[in-house]
């Protein structure tokens, strides 16, 4: 049975699908961290939280002004979702490069 997805949905669904492997990334990286397994910035517990309070307010912010412009609901799930993901994808590269 194939999968008939519109373009829209389907880079909703690609997008999701990144966001989600690297936030896993993200929270590995994080939890070796925190258990001293490998070298972690002092500010790191402190600037987890303080990110996802900012991506909430952003992505809130991103899904009104598309929903006020009249997107699709596929586009108001993908400025929602891009907030996230762009905190992912940078804290993935951040938390993942050798330290030296």
């Amino acid at each position: 049975m194939p999968l008939n997805l519109p373009v829209e949905q389907l880079r909703l669904v690609m997008q999701f699908a990144q966001m989600a492997i690297e936030a896993q990334m993200v929270i590995g990286l994080r939890m070796a961290g925190m258990m001293g397994f490998m070298a972690q910035a002092p500010g790191e517990p402190f600037r987890m939280v303080a990110e996802k309070q900012a991506a909430a307010s952003e992505s809130l912010f991103a899904m009104a002004s598309a929903a006020g412009k009249g997107a699709s609901a596929e586009r108001v799930m993908a400025a929602a979702l891009r907030p996230y993901g762009k905190r992912t994808r940078a804290n993935s590269r951040r938390l993942g490069r050798v330290k030296v």
